[in-house]
């Protein structure tokens, strides 16, 4: 709801300004989101987020539980992108405990991890132009998701919330099924693609609503931390992928998409080509995926890391998430700190937004792709 607060004159300009909010119950906002609009007329003085209404404390969690048992939180963090933030978790912990992942699993949590980024863009895609007055493209977006979902279904037995990794591998392997399915996708997924290009993006009503609309400098980015989409369609190629690799992301070839432009349709660009790389790359570990098996041997069911302070990031489909554990050698950590992707893209939104009309801001908030809890972690 949008709800007038007061009234008030603004110190800096001397015209009569007035507060609204948006939410935290508002469909703009994606969840419990309350930002705190200063207006002169219709255009923008401040936007203050607001945050906190669904914390649910998963690092104070994590000091409480054993590893193993804390697995399941990582998926509840950005339930959009589940696969990889429970790929850095068990990361961390191997890391730390020196567990070699052996190379079929890593292969299958590649291409599991790059279906779930495709499923997650897909849910913005529709969700993103929906807000902008779009339904239509909601209907396909969710119809092409539904065949990732019962694709990660039939291995993991969840739609949403997976805990298919574990600490040394995956609970278990894929079947002819899985990959069978995963080859027809990519072959399904290209010209839908196209198709998306030519009733969307290169539709006059959209590029107008988008075009131009809350520059972001990669100045900006830095200042608050902004990464992933958000600081790509300002021109910077940083991605986790290629900056600090992981699993086995350097045996694929694939770009990493930019646009200089940093307007908010540079960063819907990232994010369609995004999916066209995701796509090259689960072709190439469908090409390469070896043999064997897909659990470590001999991983104790009860771990205790060495003392020390673990770090592994990963690039999410929001930007770098990263899982830092300091151990005091016990079965459970003594802390556990989640450096998630969507607080910093939300912090440079104030910034972003002033002197924008209510309707452009709200298309801004909607290409920096926002999960809330993974803001309330």
């Amino acid at each position: 709801m949008i709800v007038k607060e007061n009234i008030a004159t603004d110190a800096e300009t001397g015209r009569e300004t007035f507060v609204i909010n948006i939410g935290p119950q508002h469909p703009a906002t994606h969840g419990v989101l309350r930002v705190k609009m200063t207006m002169d007329g219709e255009y923008i003085v401040r936007a203050e987020p607001v945050v906190g209404y669904i914390h649910r404390m998963q690092e104070k969690m994590g000091e409480n539980r054993t590893y193993a048992q804390y697995l399941p939180n990582t998926s509840r963090i950005d339930y959009l992108s589940a696969m990889t933030y429970t790929h850095a978790f068990v990361g961390a912990v191997e890391r730390a405990a020196r567990i070699q992942v052996p190379p079929r699993a890593e292969y299958i949590r590649v291409i599991t991890s790059e279906l779930n980024r495709i499923s997650s863009h897909l849910v913005w895609w529709g969700a993103f132009l929906l807000d902008l007055g779009g339904f239509t493209p909601l209907l396909y977006a969710f119809d092409d998701r539904e065949k990732i979902l019962d694709l990660l279904e039939g291995i993991t037995g969840s739609r949403l919330t997976y805990s298919y990794y574990r600490i040394g591998g995956l609970y278990n392997d894929v079947d002819d099924a899985f990959l069978k399915g995963t080859r027809e996708f990519v072959h399904h997924m290209r010209p839908r693609l196209k198709m998306y290009r030519d009733l969307v993006t290169d539709n006059i009503i959209l590029r107008k609503r988008l075009e131009n609309i809350g520059p972001i400098s990669a100045e900006l980015c830095r200042k608050y931390g902004a990464t992933g989409p958000v600081l790509r369609g300002s021109g910077v190629p940083y991605d986790v992928r290629r900056a600090e690799p992981y699993s086995v992301y350097p045996e694929f070839d694939f770009l990493i998409p930019t646009f200089p432009e940093g307007d908010s349709m540079a960063r819907y660009r990232v994010r369609m080509e995004e999916m066209a790389q995701s796509l090259r790359i689960i072709e190439q570990a469908l090409d390469k995926l070896p043999a064997g098996p897909v659990m470590a041997d001999k991983v104790p069911r009860v771990l205790k890391l060495p003392a020390g302070d673990y770090c592994y990031a990963v690039e999410a489909a929001r930007g770098r998430f990263m899982v830092r554990i300091v151990s005091d050698n016990k079965e459970i950590p003594y802390r556990v700190k989640l450096r998630t992707p969507c607080l910093s893209n939300l912090s440079l939104f104030e910034e972003a937004s002033r002197g924008l009309l209510l309707p452009d801001a709200l298309a801004v908030m909607g290409s920096l792709d926002l999960v809330i809890p993974d803001i309330d972690r």
